[in-house]
């Protein structure tokens, strides 16, 4: 609180103002949000394009990443800031201290510094696993979000299809997703010893990686054999291979398999409003018959 309040008083934090609404579909009620201010963001990234187009260097806002948005120092590997951009209050970034690809598979390392941040408080953690995920920068980070992620319902907007899922073995699908996914259960109460918790979910995630038919870590800085999208919380993790970023213009991340889309314009609500939200969702990932 006291770091973000310092971020918006400095300039460093530029929050993007959003309104909202529901959208129903399938059972569930889509959390969309609809940008209603300046695009700084946009304005940022084109001026790391010209950056990078004049001294043929990819720019990298993490190194060094800005003082004043700086939360903790989490382990000798990663670091906390906060999202210059954000959306959602309070939205942490966990980056790794020196340059790793965001199509690097997660490490036990990676695992250790989210659960450091989510004993913390109740929150989401999540990654988009390369561009076609929606990973809007190439340095390795992870990120996590406040629950509940909508002013009302549930703790995640998913959260009521998740009671029909059907196990086999360890692992779960979720009937109402018309896509490939991987769903499981994370035993009760390990937020309470993060190593424990760290050891166990990244077990868990090199597992759900084979179950999606994608390769899973076997040493140090492997690449991802496909983008996926990653999502953790306390009681569950969900892992969604991806086909690619957008549907139509609308850029989909982890967060919209989580039931929470953001959209640039009223055009793109309407869009979505007629598609239907698990279409969109459909559409960006993989037939629930494939596998990579």
């Amino acid at each position: 609180m006291r770091v973000t309040e310092q971020a918006l008083s400095s300039g460093a934090l530029l929050p993007s103002p959003t309104e909202y609404e529901f959208v129903e579909d399938s059972g569930m009620r889509f959390f969309v949000r609809i940008l209603s201010g300046p695009r700084q963001k946009d304005e940022a990234r084109e001026q790391q394009e010209k950056e990078a187009s004049a001294t043929g260097r990819q720019v990298n806002p993490f190194l060094p990443y800005e003082g004043d948005l700086f939360v903790a120092d989490i382990s000798e590997t990663h670091l906390a800031i906060l999202n210059k951009f954000n959306v959602v209050e309070h939205h942490l970034l966990i980056i790794t201290r020196g340059f790793e690809d965001q199509e690097k598979l997660l490490t036990l390392n990676d695992f250790k510094a989210l659960w450091v941040c989510m004993a913390e408080y109740n929150a989401l953690g999540f990654y988009n696993a390369g561009e076609a995920a929606g990973a809007s920068q190439r340095h390795k980070h992870l990120q996590m979000v406040p629950l509940p992620l909508a002013p009302e319902g549930p703790q995640v907007p998913i959260e009521p299809l998740l009671a029909n899922t059907r196990f086999n073995g360890v692992f779960g699908a979720v009937p109402a997703f018309p896509f490939l996914h991987v769903f499981a259960h994370i035993e009760p109460g390990i937020v309470k010893s993060p190593p424990d918790a760290a050891k166990k979910t990244f077990e868990l995630y090199c597992a759900m990686l084979r179950e999606a038919g994608m390769t899973s870590p076997v040493g140090k800085g492997q690449r991802q054999s496909g983008p996926y999208c990653l999502l953790v919380t306390r009681g569950w993790m969900l892992l969604v291979p991806r086909s690619r970023e957008f549907f139509d213009a609308i850029s989909i991340n982890s967060l919209g398999f989580a039931g929470a889309f953001l959209v640039r314009n009223q055009e793109q609500l309407e869009r979505v409003k007629s598609c239907g939200p698990m279409t969109v969702l459909r559409e960006v990932a993989l037939p629930v018959s494939g596998k990579q």
